[in-house]
């Protein structure tokens, strides 16, 4: 007889690629993706979020017990998974002597056809930020612009991915306690309902690092990474 007060839910989770890089090979090529089964605990209690946590990486460790598994996300039971969140790492912009949470950036970036960008939740906290009722009344999003570049949505993941490891890149205390683990998730990431995830950003970095390219990355996506990415875009 089946439990109907046990909740089964499936969430994906990214491995950092171990091989040497091969830069023929697509964005796919820097991690691994996989969906997972496990028991899920509802409720918005950080809790009952940590008890899914927990349940997601026993269901991984389950098919590959030697993952070095870390949750990205401020329900992270570790002080480097919460770091890592895009609502506590920070873009460092040493010209202006500015320092912004990678979400403020995001949602503050986005162009929509009856408004933005709305620079000013730069300014915000992560949750101001994403929670400002103009992101929802301002029509259907068109582009991102920063800096002075504007970016399309097409690739999906490519603006989200450029202020992530470029955040996390300056951020060079956490770049050797990362390197410990190769498995990543995100609980509060579906990947049936949105694109952007801190942990495939993490997964890509940590191949990156690996192969010393997270420099190349970021200077010029178009040309050694064209088959990453179809913009030629400048840091």
């Amino acid at each position: 007889m089946i439990d109907e007060s046990i909740v089964v839910a499936i969430r994906p989770f990214y491995t950092a690629i171990t091989e040497p890089f091969d830069e023929e090979k697509p964005l796919a090529s820097f991690y691994n993706e996989e969906e997972c089964d496990f028991k899920y605990f509802p409720g918005l209690a950080v809790s009952q979020k940590k008890k899914s946590v927990e349940s997601l990486h026993s269901a991984i460790l389950m098919k590959y017990p030697s993952a070095r598994i870390l949750e990205v996300s401020t329900k992270s039971s570790l002080e480097l998974g919460r770091a890592l969140s895009a609502f506590n790492l920070k873009w460092i912009d040493k010209k202006e002597e500015k320092a912004w949470f990678v979400e403020s950036i995001y949602q503050g970036s986005k162009c929509f056809e009856e408004g933005g960008p709305y620079r000013d939740l730069f300014e915000k906290t992560a949750q101001e930020a994403k929670t400002d009722p103009r992101l929802k009344n301002s029509g259907k999003i068109k582009c991102y612009m920063f800096q002075g570049k504007e970016w399309s949505l097409s690739p999906p993941f490519m603006f989200y991915d450029y202020l992530y490891i470029r955040s996390l890149n300056y951020n060079t205390h956490l770049h050797a306690p990362l390197m410990e683990f190769d498995t990543f998730t995100d609980i509060e990431f579906n990947n049936k309902k949105s694109l952007n995830c801190q942990a495939r950003a993490v997964a890509i970095f940590v191949t990156l690092k690996r192969n010393n390219l997270v420099e190349e990355y970021l200077r010029n996506k178009g040309e050694k990474f064209g088959t990453i990415y179809e913009t030629i875009l400048l840091v």
